[in-house]
């Protein structure tokens, strides 16, 4: 059972106020990941702590450099489940883990970080390890 939109909603729009365009369908997932040109940062939102304490503001962080992704994208796991799942078909072979960014070119997956990579480290930190990315593939 998917989590209620009035509880999401927030969380969402913490994204798309940061210029995220948001996957709810497993076509838009389809008709984006697999045939992005140049550099395509997805978010895979929750409703978790780590995700409002550090994830998302370390994300929206990192896009304060000079490089970043050309295109942002994001599911919400939890309630968008048709589409997370259709998404996370492109992380393999990382697990399914929420929150979890994914740094794509030309729709190739080139950077995953996962829950476990989120969880006991700061905004500053996951948004230095996003640019570290964004200087090697954007």
């Amino acid at each position: 059972m998917p989590y209620p939109e009035q509880i999401c909603a927030p969380m969402r729009q913490d994204l798309t106020n940061a210029g995220f365009e948001e996957l709810k369908t497993t076509e838009q997932v389809e008709s984006t990941i697999p045939n992005s040109k140049g550099s395509l940062l997805l978010v895979i939102n929750s409703v978790c702590g780590c995700a409002a304490g550090t994830a998302r503001p370390g994300v929206k962080l990192s896009l304060k450099g000079e490089k970043k992704p050309q295109k942002l994208v994001t599911v919400f796991a939890g309630q968008d489940l048709e589409a997370t799942s259709q998404a996370r078909k492109y992380t393999i072979p990382f697990p399914p883990s929420s929150p979890a960014i994914a740094l794509f070119k030309d729709g190739e997956l080139v950077h995953m970080v996962e829950r476990h990579h989120i969880e006991g480290r700061s905004a500053e930190m996951i948004a230095e390890h996003l640019s570290q990315a964004y200087n090697e593939f954007c």
